[in-house]
């Protein structure tokens, strides 16, 4: 019979932090999406179709981001020593 060590401290932590990271990447982009579009002084109807776009992409970027979040939550929940 085999016995499987036990991950390393810093192992075991590592999808939790690349989560964790990831999602705060996906909510920077999604400010500087936000921060780009309003800084555009074009007027008219193209205009606001580009900005309408660039906020359902950053609106998208936090969704995934508050997943990311949740499932670093629970994976960090299930990796607790018991």
């Amino acid at each position: 019979m085999t016995t499987i060590p036990a991950a390393r401290s810093e192992q075991r932590h590592a999808p939790v932090d690349g989560l964790s990271a990831h999602s705060t990447a996906l909510r920077h982009h999604a400010e500087r999406l936000r921060a780009s579009a309003a800084a555009r002084t074009r007027q008219g109807q193209e205009a606001e179709a580009f900005r309408h776009g660039v906020e359902t992409l950053a609106v998208r970027c936090v969704a995934a981001a508050d997943g990311q979040t949740r499932s670093a939550t629970h994976l960090e929940a299930y990796e607790r020593p018991r």
